[in-house]
């Protein structure tokens, strides 16, 4: 019989392996499946040449006699607000918009496709060329109307939150504030766009998603703080949990449960790992790798998952911790920060799993003034 079920030949096709090489591809795998013949369907013989090499791989786990490096963090899947009556943004932290018209252009030129003596389309040929601009549309609109529909999006979008009780006709005048602010001073707009461009796609998702993340119970008007909401299906995580197997590189660590950290690049985690290992100010620390610490953010409509590099825990009586991010260049890093932010003020001020900050180096070399001055922050709010 020519048939199979394809349940077999998708279990007989599934990786063993998902390691990638040194050249960003998974390396070449292959199935054997007998006693079904194979006139009708493709396959590909055994490949030629040499063997292939196994790939050394490592495993990555959490040591019991390096018990006392053990590090607790609580497992954050929202936030809980109890807004009455007055709200505020975190400006501190606001990620940005840029209006850039390199990536979505606010003109084109059309041509009419004719057809070539082969039948494909050219631009090329008898026709005129027509130019369609925003300046149609950018007449027609005022940016203080605009203001206005985006503040009565956001409004809509708070009421029908069951944590915000603020009446609509008290919290629409905060939030029109609140964008008016946001327009002004966290929107950057690249000529030619104009700032009338934010309104359109996907710019105006982007800043309405922004604005409505940025609202919290203004605690300096008698508002209760925003605290988190922690997973219900599972307990706080822990470094203890971590066991896995990997093909990348590792380095052996002194303060950490774990008996490697894996990195992700080719030098910069290395080198960060070093110098937190090396610091005085640090009691234990972990490589984000199979542990599942994960802050959450939103973003283009969709929840989404950052899961920074390390966390670091303090030397010193109480717990004081730091979420350290290592990183280059990131279209979403003002995003990730302030979610990362959010998260930190959130737990702190629950205060059942200590302390906590967030901070981001750019260069190895930042990691010791990092260090230093997270020390010197948890020490003064401790007092």
């Amino acid at each position: 019989s020519q048939l199979l079920c394809e349940q077999v030949v998708g279990r007989g096709l599934r990786r063993t392996r998902y390691e990638l090489s040194d050249g960003g591809k998974f390396s070449e795998e292959t199935a054997k499946i007998f006693g079904v013949p194979f006139q009708i369907i493709p396959f590909k013989a055994n490949p030629s040449g040499p063997p292939l090499e196994p790939v050394k791989r490592v495993h990555v786990k959490a040591l019991p006699a390096k018990t006392r490096y053990e590090i607790r963090f609580p497992r954050v899947e929202g936030y809980t607000q109890a807004i009455r009556n007055r709200i505020t943004a975190d400006w501190n932290t606001a990620p940005t918009v840029t209006i850039d018209p390199v990536k979505i252009p606010p003109e084109v030129e059309m041509a009419r496709m004719l057809p070539t003596n082969d039948g494909r389309p050219s631009l090329f040929g008898s026709g005129g060329i027509e130019q369609i601009t925003l300046n149609p549309y950018r007449a027609s609109r005022r940016v203080q109307e605009l203001a206005f529909d985006l503040a009565k999006d956001v409004t809509d979008s708070l009421g029908r939150d069951r944590r915000c009780a603020v009446p609509i006709h008290a919290l629409f005048p905060q939030v029109l504030a609140i964008v008016r602010q946001y327009l002004d001073t966290k929107v950057q707009v690249l000529p030619p766009a104009e700032l009338r461009d934010v309104f359109l796609a996907p710019y105006y998702g982007w800043v309405a998603e922004r604005i409505k993340e940025l609202i919290r119970p203004d605690t300096a008007e008698g508002e209760a703080p925003e605290i988190p909401r922690y997973e219900g299906h599972r307990g706080p995580g822990t470094t203890a949990d971590v066991d896995f197997w990997t093909a990348r590189d590792v380095r052996e660590v002194r303060k950490s449960h774990v008996n490697y950290i894996v990195a992700d690049t080719k030098v910069w985690e290395q080198s960060v790992a070093y110098l937190i290992d090396m610091h005085d100010a640090v009691d234990s620390f972990v490589k984000n790798a199979g542990l599942g610490f994960a802050v959450p953010y939103f973003h283009n409509g969709e929840p989404h998952d950052y899961l920074p590099d390390f966390i670091v825990r303090l030397a010193g009586e109480s717990d004081r911790f730091l979420i350290l991010e290592t990183k280059g260049f990131d279209e979403l890093e003002s995003v990730k920060r302030e979610a990362a932010e959010r998260w930190v003020k959130a737990v702190n001020a629950d205060g059942k799993y200590g302390l906590w900050s967030y901070a981001v180096a750019k260069r190895p070399t930042d990691v010791v003034g990092l260090l230093k001055m997270a020390t010197e922050w948890a020490t003064e709010l401790h007092e």
